[in-house]
């Protein structure tokens, strides 16, 4: 049986500073403000498997090889450690999910158990 991976309620206030770091690099800084606001503002929708998740953000695995990230994460999940809910920005145009914060989690998620279950915020933009 996989281990049962731990998550918290809420995403923390670093996620969403993390989150505002990456999506700058693509969001015009007159919209950050207004997209991070929303993001914050919407719920906890869901949860999805890992694996899809990579997939609709055409993401690579990362594995505790390839980032001490991942292998950080996958200590918390083996030692019960909560980790925070993923944030998800989906711009219609181009119907590529961007991870706005979580991949390392997401990644640990999945080297846990591939349909291991991952909850978040996604936001239609």
């Amino acid at each position: 049986m996989p281990k049962k991976i731990k998550w918290l309620d809420e995403p923390e206030a670093k996620d969403y500073a993390a989150a505002r770091s990456y999506l700058s690099l693509f969001v015009p800084p007159a919209d950050l403000d207004e997209l991070i606001g929303a993001l914050t503002n919407t719920p906890t929708t869901g949860s999805w498997h890992a694996k899809d998740i990579l997939r609709a953000a055409h993401l690579p695995l990362l594995t505790k090889i390839d980032s001490a990230e991942v292998a950080g994460k996958l200590l918390h999940i083996r030692g019960g450690v909560a980790l925070s809910p993923i944030l998800l920005v989906c711009v219609r145009q181009n119907v590529v999910l961007q991870i706005a914060d979580g991949y390392h989690r997401t990644c640990a998620a999945y080297l846990t158990h591939e349909d291991a279950l991952v909850p978040g915020r996604v936001l239609f933009a």
